[in-house]
């Protein structure tokens, strides 16, 4: 009993310190994220931190899981690929935190840009493959580019014009191209 209860502490305490660690590394940034910031935001001593996630790094890794929750593109209509991924990039990303931090830091750190393609290759690649097994790395890739440039002037940037846009607008601007990318070839206009 008493290892159960010792357990649900240290499950408790290593969720606190993450939601904590994704809090700042979203609003500070990987660099000027600290340990003894997000232990003071946990509510414990900063030796807890390193106890559970050994440095920065890892606790960042830890704390930048994102699952991109893709639909299966498989039981998407073809001509509706596009549409369907565009909108999924709105309804998925629109104000979460994690991907906010890991966005952020991609930019500036390594191992967050690291992270990133590590996100996209074991979670957007399969998804293409699944539909366009023979060149999935390019589609993904292109795919990719789109759907980051959306999200880092969306969200992170907060560039004006991409911000007023409404859920459809995105979806009727950014749909065409991610049809392109998931279906066309590279002479298809």
């Amino acid at each position: 009993m008493e290892t159960t209860g010792k357990a649900r502490r240290s499950d408790a305490t290593k969720e606190a310190i993450l939601a904590a660690a994704r809090e700042r590394f979203a609003g500070d940034g990987y660099e000027r994220a600290t340990i003894r910031a997000i232990a003071a935001d946990a509510g414990i001593d900063p030796a807890m931190v390193m106890r559970y996630f050994g440095n920065k790094e890892k606790l960042f890794a830890s704390a930048a899981e994102f699952d991109l929750q893709l639909p299966d593109l498989t039981a998407v209509p073809r001509e509706e690929l596009g549409r369907r991924v565009a909108g999924h990039v709105i309804d998925r990303w629109d104000g979460d935190e994690t991907l906010m931090a890991l966005l952020r830091a991609a930019v500036t750190h390594q191992a967050a840009a690291d992270r990133m393609r590590e996100i996209f290759a074991a979670q957007l690649g399969p998804a293409i493959h699944a539909i366009a097994p023979e060149d999935a790395a390019v589609r993904a890739g292109l795919i990719a580019t789109q759907v980051l440039g959306l999200t880092l002037t969306r969200y992170v940037l907060r560039l004006p014009p991409v911000v007023a846009m409404d859920r459809e607008t995105v979806v009727a601007w950014l749909g065409p191209t991610l049809q392109r990318y998931l279906t066309g070839s590279p002479d298809t206009h």
